[in-house]
């Protein structure tokens, strides 16, 4: 038999019969029993402790009150972990005796325990809840295989019940490689993909995970182009310009993107566009003019929204696609529910209103979140009301939201990008630093595979990444000439973005493996 003094690995922090004990574990999880019994045999451990196998032994017989003898003398167990696993002996042991008719033992059983381990009222209304209930599911306890059955399910629950050394938590080496695995992907920077990792080395993914070099440049926008944004299904992308126009792109299945429809109705700049949840509509707003409601697989424009005296600043869909939000910049015009006909649904508007200069709906619809007044941060729950309000020293130019709805971004023109927790559990934001920020509306946005990253455009023409766990950036992308105002991230293809410029291009990003191409080349 192995010492329980025996350590291994290069620091002697492991116990070497514990590990030898999780291994054999792990062969009976997987059905391997031939090889767990012979680990057990040649090394001397067993995979069942002494008590749970004495345990066992009575358990099978119906030995009930050595049972409960065995579980009372158990070493270090909690006062409450006792009484669960004593109560599940009992529980079994009554309806046994209740459902064999043997109701006289099943009595003196109740009333010579039950006082002993001081079992809430609760406890016992369960107990006699069990029994009533049983003798109605029809089980045959005058059958030997009905009755083994049933304690090897009793064995089940008490093994989840006690704690170790006595029993292991299930299937504990894979719950330890998995944790380590887990760790190793946390943190990695470049980490951009689902699905199992090789356990084979340490994990560590290359910067080939994340998109760094330029794949295509979209050059169709006659003037500076001041928004992008993927659609959700991730085929395709709009972007919007001062040229007055908006353009859906197609993303092909080999990942160029291909013009599909340009959008032309403004009189003035075309601020920005918004997906609906569904794909099939986009909005565009004119700055400081209209907002226009587009059919995407058609191109043609369904509704313009004409609220004489609102002039719309932001929007965003809810959920189900049939409903937008709008704010205002204008003081006291507040926020606006429409439905898709322009029918005002609700309104926040009155003398209290700031300006919004943005706002955005989470995926589940349940939280609106604007920018009022430049620095304040509004999040309403929009089913209990309950508000709160988050003020940031300086002043905010954008928001976005990450896709599991858990947090969101807003871009300072102090040079940093701060991103907080919807739910409201943190005092402090995250902060992430290094792009150029001081006089334009520059937007960022969550990417890669469970929003890992953030990305942002600058006014030193380049494009910033960032790991969410760290403020600094993991790579700079160069190529635009100018300002870049906004950048999205393919929601459904983790290594494609799209970054906007006063250059008067789209710039098309993909891993390094890509390859190049010439400047102003285009599909």
């Amino acid at each position: 038999m192995e010492s329980s003094s025996v350590l291994i690995g290069s620091k002697g922090l492991i116990r070497k019969h514990e590990f030898v004990r999780i291994i054999i574990q792990c062969l009976y999880s997987f059905g391997y029993q031939k090889s767990a019994l012979s680990l057990e045999s040649e090394s001397g451990i067993s995979y069942k402790s002494n008590d749970f196998k004495l345990l066992e032994s009575q358990i099978f017989s119906g030995n009930w009150y050595g049972c409960i003898d065995t579980i009372s003398g158990i070493k270090d167990l909690t006062d409450e972990v006792r009484v669960s696993a004593l109560f599940l002996v009992l529980k079994h042991c009554l309806l046994e005796y209740s459902n064999c008719g043997d109701d006289a033992s099943a009595l003196a059983m109740l009333r010579k325990e039950a006082p002993m381990f001081h079992f809430s009222r609760d406890k016992i209304h369960k107990l006699a809840y069990s029994i009533f209930t049983s003798k109605n599911m029809n089980l045959d306890y005058s059958n030997d295989s009905v009755i083994h059955e049933l304690r090897k399910k009793l064995l089940r629950d008490l093994e989840k019940a006690l704690p170790p050394p006595t029993c292991l938590p299930d299937r504990r080496l894979e719950q330890l490689v998995e944790t380590t695995v887990v760790a190793q992907i946390d943190s990695c920077m470049y980490h951009n993909f689902s699905g199992a990792v090789s356990i084979y080395e340490d994990h560590c993914c290359g910067r080939d995970q994340i998109p760094t070099e330029t794949i295509q440049i979209l050059a169709e926008h006659k003037n500076e182009v001041w928004y992008v944004q993927f659609s959700n299904n991730g085929e395709y992308l709009a972007s919007s310009s001062s040229d007055c126009s908006a353009i859906i792109w197609k993303v092909l299945e080999d990942g160029k993107l291909t013009l599909r429809h340009i959008l032309r109705s403004h009189q003035s700049q075309v601020s920005f566009v918004a997906w609906s949840p569904d794909d099939t509509k986009l909005l565009t707003c004119g700055h400081a003019e209209v907002l226009k409601l587009w059919d995407v697989e058609t191109g043609t424009c369904k509704h313009t929204f004409e609220d004489h005296g609102f002039i719309v600043s932001s929007c965003a869909w809810f959920p189900d696609s049939k409903r937008l939000v709008c704010g205002s910049a204008d003081p006291e015009k507040g926020i606006h529910l429409w439905d898709c006909d322009g029918n005002e649904i609700k309104a926040w508007r009155g003398t209290r209103m700031p300006k919004i200069l943005d706002l955005a709906v989470t995926p589940n619809g349940e939280n609106l979140i604007s920018i009022f007044s430049d620095k304040e941060i509004r999040i309403l729950n929009l089913e209990s009301n309950a508000e709160r309000v988050i003020a940031e020293e300086h002043s905010i130019s954008s928001l976005s939201i990450s896709v599991d709805g858990k947090f969101f971004i807003v871009n300072l023109n102090n040079q940093e990008i701060h991103m907080w927790d919807v739910a409201g559990e943190w005092q402090q934001p995250l902060k992430y630093t290094g792009h150029q920020q001081n006089k334009y509306v520059i937007r960022s946005c969550f990417g890669g595979v469970n929003s890992a990253f953030i990305a942002s455009g600058s006014e030193n023409s380049e494009v910033y990444i960032w790991s969410r766990q760290s403020s600094k950036p993991i790579e700079v992308l160069s190529g635009h000439s100018t300002t870049v105002n906004c950048v999205s991230w393919n929601p459904k293809r983790p290594k494609m973005l799209a970054s906007a410029s006063d250059d008067q291009t789209i710039r098309i990003w993909g891993p390094a493996s890509s390859k190049n191409i010439k400047p102003g080349q285009s599909s």
